[in-house]
């Protein structure tokens, strides 16, 4: 009886540190145990917002290119922190000093043209682009771009030079 005990006591305790394990490095224990993550498989996969959107909430305020690319697929608009390149200089915002924090009560960037002069991009798309992760100073390089529909969003970390499909339309 004691063996039995501690034998599922054993047991127990290595499913403990497995979980722990895969929970630490980040890993999935979905349907056939646990699995690497690829760049492919990431990739593959954030081309839909479906299942694993961040839950955002209407009239929050939100940065990271996962959360604002949620509420633009569910909202159909961005975020309440984010104005336009012409309303942040109403209200002040010289690019070159990196004071929008400052003059904006904290907003960001979004919602202006994106030209997709280089044809990175679909081309049978008009876009809009949003700076993601600003932090306030000067802009960073982060933007997702996404058309005026919502049916595409993609995320750019290095300033238009490369592109990653959050969410494309079938």
């Amino acid at each position: 009886m004691k063996g039995l005990k501690n034998n599922k006591l054993l047991q127990s305790l290595l499913a403990l540190i497995v979980l722990g394990l895969a929970l630490w490095t980040g890993q999935d224990l979905g349907q056939g145990g646990l699995e690497t993550g690829t760049d492919e498989l990431a990739t593959s996969q954030s081309s839909a917002t479906s299942q694993s959107s961040p839950a955002v909430v209407e009239g929050e305020t939100y940065s990271s290119p996962e959360e604002v690319a949620a509420y633009i697929d569910q909202f159909g608009d961005l975020p309440k922190n984010y104005i336009s390149k012409a309303e942040a200089k109403a209200a002040g915002w010289i690019p070159e000093e990196g004071n929008l924090w400052e003059v904006t009560d904290h907003k960001s960037i979004g919602g202006d043209r994106f030209g997709n002069y280089e044809g990175q991009l679909p081309e049978d798309e008009d876009y809009r682009e949003a700076d993601v992760n600003y932090q306030g100073g000067p802009r960073g390089p982060e933007r997702l771009v996404y058309s005026e529909d919502g049916d595409k969003i993609y995320y750019t970390k290095d300033h238009y030079d490369s592109f990653k499909a959050l969410k494309e339309a079938n």
